[in-house]
């Protein structure tokens, strides 16, 4: 590998932005080509799907055979607020790979023995957020407290970010208020469509485990596919 490549390529992981390197094994020619640039390449859509999986191997197009080596950023979960849930969610998140980390500023409860293993914030949203380098495409926000002086501004920020997945906890009539606030706000019906709410694949889940198995699942499915459904807006 060129230099220059390799420096590009650190540039962008550094940055928290996607990449692929693309080898043309007959040549040996390489490219790099940016999650900006994918929309316009020949490999577009081959590349994309490549960035999805997060898998590199094997692109067969036109007789050519290239080798895409795909690099993503760790992708994170940012947690507002340390409750059961986020508890029961702490172990699935590590055993998935999802590097998660907790925001809460009421400290009786953003604790090292509630949260082993976790990176803890006892901070507002406002405050933690830029502390810990802000939120991009590969982080995942949900909000849990069912306070919105916490859950709201971390879930206007992640809207901000273009996060990949944003959630909130509650029912649909709190979720319809949350919808108000965030309409006096300055957001409109496309950006209140991006939180899923009511949280979590329907899969009847009642306990704080089974909670958590239910988000993680639509994470998952946000990160890797198109939605099965969008958010309902509505109360």
């Amino acid at each position: 590998m060129k230099l220059e490549l390799l420096h590009a390529m650190n540039v962008e992981r550094g940055a928290r932005r996607a990449a692929v390197l693309v080898t043309d094994l007959a040549s040996g020619a390489q490219r790099l080509v940016k999650a900006d640039q994918i929309a316009n390449d020949d490999l577009g859509e081959d590349l994309e799907k490549a960035l999805q999986s997060g898998k590199s191997g094997m692109i067969e197009r036109r007789g050519t055979s290239v080798f895409v080596q795909v690099q993503v950023p760790p992708v994170r979960l940012v947690v507002l607020g340390a409750v059961h849930i986020s508890q029961a969610l702490a172990p699935l998140a590590w055993l998935t790979g999802f590097d998660m980390m907790v925001i809460d500023p009421r400290t009786a409860f953003a604790t090292p023995e509630r949260f082993p293993d976790i990176k803890i914030v006892a901070q507002w949203p406002d405050v933690a957020l830029p502390e810990i380098g802000g939120l991009d495409r590969y982080t995942a926000m949900i909000a849990v407290t069912h306070d919105p002086k916490i859950d709201d501004p971390g879930l206007i920020a992640a809207l901000k970010a273009d996060c990949f997945y944003i959630g909130a906890l509650g029912s649909r009539k709190t979720h319809a208020k949350r919808l108000e606030r965030l309409q006096a706000a300055g957001f409109g019906e496309a950006d209140a469509a991006r939180i899923h709410a009511p949280i979590g694949l329907d899969i009847g889940a009642v306990s704080p485990e089974e909670i958590a198995v239910s988000i993680l699942g639509e994470m998952i499915l946000a990160l890797r596919k198109k939605p099965l459904r969008q958010p309902s807006v509505s109360a």
